[in-house]
């Protein structure tokens, strides 16, 4: 799940802070295009109970729980944090002024539940450091006298390695940034002025484990998931494509993040991701956080940007 650096420190020294992202859960009207499209995204889809559950292939880690509900919904959010930490973030829950809640049904767990000001569910629980502990590397480019390209025939499907970040609506991305700092402890990467905001992990993480996007309100924009070159990158467009899924935006490259993408639109009007080389934070290292201007907060080349690539389809179902 993680690229581990020998040299890396394990955590930042003294810092209360989620480490990882852990999991997400949102409702979906119908589970079966749900299975179909994350099937086709290259993810292991996997019945348990009444949920559809999304790992990455090879490691198994469940990063993804679909709900069958009225409509698409953003259900909650859960974060990692290191053992020792648990306790601490208890504390400083309460001397913050966060009110803890029951877990939803289905979701029973040792964490600790509470709202974010916009009413998303969040839970802060002990679990594995999902995020990588060094940059996602590139293989090399080959040497003159080598061919680079794989002949078609030999192309593999493209399948995420991990979760890189996910990306929610927020109405009001100023709140978001006070919020999610002071209380979970990430810290502010990027911004463009109010309407964007992208924020990490203080124990190294991706440039962003979050970001936030201003809307009516609360919601999911996209889920990112990594993959490990720009040839994956295209050819995992190519290969929804193939399998109906021709709407969504790219391939390009981000200027916040530095990551080449391409977003494929889910059968709900949010989007799934597939990064590659997006910038790394590591936990011994400040990142100097910049005020980006709105023609950096999209991307440095790619098509244009779909009109309705922004909308918040939670808002159009209620």
């Amino acid at each position: 799940m993680s690229d581990v650096s020998p040299t890396a420190p394990p955590r930042r020294k003294d810092v209360l802070a989620i480490h990882s992202l852990g999991e997400f859960a949102f409702e979906v009207p119908d589970l079966a295009p749900a299975e179909h499209f994350y099937r086709a995204f290259g993810l292991d889809v996997a019945s348990e109970g009444d949920q559809l559950v999304l790992r990455t292939p090879g490691d198994g880690y469940a990063w993804g729980r679909l709900i069958e509900g009225r409509r698409k919904k953003l259900d909650h959010l859960s974060f990692h944090c290191y053992e020792e930490d648990l306790p601490r973030f208890r504390q400083h829950l309460e001397r913050s002024g966060v009110a803890l809640v029951d877990p939803p049904r289905g979701f029973e767990s040792n964490g600790l539940w509470f709202r974010d000001p916009f009413g998303t569910l969040l839970e802060i629980r002990i679990g594995p450091k999902t995020s990588t502990d060094a940059k996602s590397q590139e293989p090399l480019t080959v040497l003159g006298g080598e061919r680079g390209a794989p002949f078609r025939c030999d192309v593999v499907t493209t399948v995420p390695r991990r979760l890189s970040h996910l990306a929610c609506f927020a109405p009001n991305v100023v709140v978001a940034i006070d919020f999610y700092t002071r209380v979970l402890g990430l810290r502010l990467s990027d911004r463009s002025g109010d309407f964007v905001a992208f924020l990490h992990g203080a124990h190294g993480s991706d440039h962003h484990l979050v970001a936030f996007a201003l809307s009516g309100g609360p919601g999911l924009h996209h889920v990112s998931w990594d993959v490990p070159t720009v040839d994956a990158v295209g050819l995992g467009a190519m290969q929804l494509a193939e399998k109906g899924y021709r709407q969504g935006w790219g391939v390009g490259r981000h200027v916040i993040g530095s990551n080449w993408f391409y977003y494929a639109r889910d059968p709900w009007g949010s989007y799934c991701e597939y990064s590659c080389g997006i910038d790394y934070v590591p936990a011994d290292r400040d990142w100097p956080a910049s005020d980006r201007p709105p023609e950096d907060g999209f991307y440095l080349w790619g098509p244009d940007v779909p009109p309705d690539f922004g909308a918040n389809k939670e808002l159009e179902a209620i």
